[in-house]
């Protein structure tokens, strides 16, 4: 390397601190131009995928693939729609107990 600093002059410390209690981090003097892209990734970083309702379970199903292609050609959605079709079957249908 060539005419690099060996030590860095940002205050890692301070950057720590401010990340892990949450506040958006201080403009950095030495970058000013940073701050913006930090917090903007830092808020990328929290998101996640929303956690579901619960009331749904995930499994491994065998589905005709004539059935699964229909439902899936009807675009985003298609599981909800699948979903529905069985609970309006079930609808019209009870299931004898026992």
């Amino acid at each position: 390397m060539t005419g690099l600093p060996t030590t860095s002059k940002s205050d890692w410390k301070r950057v720590q601190e401010e990340y892990r209690s949450g506040r958006p981090p201080a403009d950095d003097p030495d970058a000013p131009n940073f701050a913006p892209l930090m917090r903007a990734e830092l808020d990328r970083l929290r998101r996640g995928r929303v956690l579901g309702s619960g009331a749904k379970e995930q499994l491994t199903l065998r589905i005709d693939s004539s059935i699964l292609a229909t439902f899936k050609a009807t675009g985003k959605g298609w599981q909800t729609r699948m979903n529905n079709a069985l609970r309006e079957w079930l609808a019209e249908h009870p299931l004898k107990q026992g």
